[in-house]
């Protein structure tokens, strides 16, 4: 499976970004697809993610409210609407995905096997 993100940017404090993930093949119902966020000096973290099955999304307790993760079944992609970006969000974003994790294993980086390109979201007046 190859992951390829897109639609990073410059944004000011309260501006908004959409960022894109799309897979290269058909995702099962098993699928979770995501994001996480590595800013500069800091460790991988935990963004979104969305379950295929059933459309169950998991957010980050820092953008909850703020950013909202959705999926188009036809065209294989999640997308990260981001909303009322703060400097804090700065950071290059990675999409990710699997088809073999539990609920309890969403949030590490080391259970997923999928891996897209980064694309860096600066948050700056």
């Amino acid at each position: 499976v190859q992951l390829q993100a897109s639609g990073g940017g410059l944004v000011q404090p309260g501006d908004s970004l959409r960022l894109s993930c799309t897979a290269s093949v058909r995702t099962s119902s098993r699928f979770y697809m995501g994001w996480f966020r590595q800013a500069p000096g800091k460790e991988r973290e935990f963004v979104a993610v969305y379950n295929w099955s059933g459309g169950n999304t998991y957010y980050a307790d820092s953008v909850k409210g703020r950013f909202t993760i959705s999926r188009d079944n036809a065209k294989n992609t999640v997308y990260l609407q981001m909303n009322n970006l703060k400097p804090e969000d700065t950071a290059v974003y990675y999409c990710a995905a699997d088809s073999r994790l539990i609920l309890s294993s969403i949030r590490y980086d080391y259970e997923y096997d999928y891996w897209g390109q980064g694309t860096l979201v600066t948050v700056s007046s």
